[in-house]
């Protein structure tokens, strides 16, 4: 572990505000599409709840939720990432009856309740964007790491439910990523440095020259396609937010993914002040104190 400066902690804790406001915000237009968002909102932009989940505005989805049971989970062993402990963390998380839950998760976690056996099994089909979306614990816990280590940490976590090479990719980037921006890396050398790399691995993850990736799916390709034309081509955290959930489609999960990278890029001054306050104040509260307590 690197010893965290203030501006570290600052941008670790405006990544963790970043998915839940993400995640937030993106619910209330899930599974829309753009021009039923427009009839409907205008421009999203606010923290209102709805949607077809009928949320409280502030409240968040699955999402934040399960990235809050990993982060526990990862402190409650001083660090530690096991699979046991990840699934363990992620099946107490489902007992809990959360608000939503994904097709992919639920199977992977009966599977682990009836075997005892904590990594699903390998599959093609598997590719979704649930492993992506809780990461950020992983990340910040392993600040400092060597990078394989990071990306061996990603996978353990997420093949509990998603044990699929195109999903470790990108929770492997997004992990990395968020990494360095909490380092202070601009967005030009992380373009550089793993937006480029990872398309150049992963060619199915190319978002330039393409277009506008609207209504994303649950398959984490049309996910970070969406995520990352919001991130390189909006500036600003709120500007990138909105783009990206106003897309529609998987909106909580693209919002969570964008925010905990773009809140790590800009930080914590760029986050709208009356989003913050409409937050749940409990998830709120559980966020900053997980970004410091991971870090530390």
């Amino acid at each position: 572990m690197e010893c965290a400066s203030e501006d570290v902690l600052a941008r670790a804790e405006a990544a963790c505000l970043g998915l839940a406001l993400g995640d937030a915000l993106g619910a209330t237009v899930e599974f829309m599409t753009p021009r039923e968002i427009a009839h409907t909102h205008g421009v999203h932009r606010e923290l209102v709840g709805g949607g077809w989940l009928r949320l409280q505005p502030g409240q968040v989805t699955d999402d934040t939720g399960m990235a809050l049971a990993l982060g526990e989970a990862i402190l409650a062993r001083r660090g530690e990432i096991t699979r046991l402990t990840c699934a363990r963390a992620f099946d107490a998380w489902m007992r809990s009856k959360p608000v939503d839950i994904g097709n992919t998760v639920r199977r992977n976690l009966l599977l682990f309740r009836r075997t005892g056996y904590p990594t699903a099994p390998a599959s093609e089909h598997d590719a979704g964007n649930g492993a992506a979306m809780r990461v950020l614990p992983v990340a910040l816990a392993t600040l400092g790491w060597p990078e394989y280590e990071v990306r061996e940490a990603c996978r353990i976590q997420a093949h509990v439910t998603h044990n699929n090479p195109v999903s470790d990719a990108a929770c492997e980037f997004i992990a990395l990523a968020v990494q360095d921006f909490v380092r202070g890396a601009s967005l030009r050398e992380v373009y550089r440095g793993r937006i480029r790399p990872l398309v150049e691995t992963q060619p199915a993850f190319a978002f330039r020259g393409k277009l506008r990736r609207e209504n994303p799916s649950g398959w984490i390709v049309e996910t970070l396609q969406a995520v990352l034309q919001g991130l390189v081509d909006v500036g600003g955290f709120e500007n990138c937010l909105v783009d990206v959930v106003n897309r529609g489609g998987d909106a909580d999960t693209t919002g969570a993914i964008a925010g905990m990278l773009a809140g790590a890029l800009y930080g914590r001054d760029a986050i709208p002040a009356r989003w913050i306050k409409a937050l749940d104040p409990e998830v709120r509260e559980r966020c900053v104190a997980q970004a410091s307590a991971l870090l530390t």
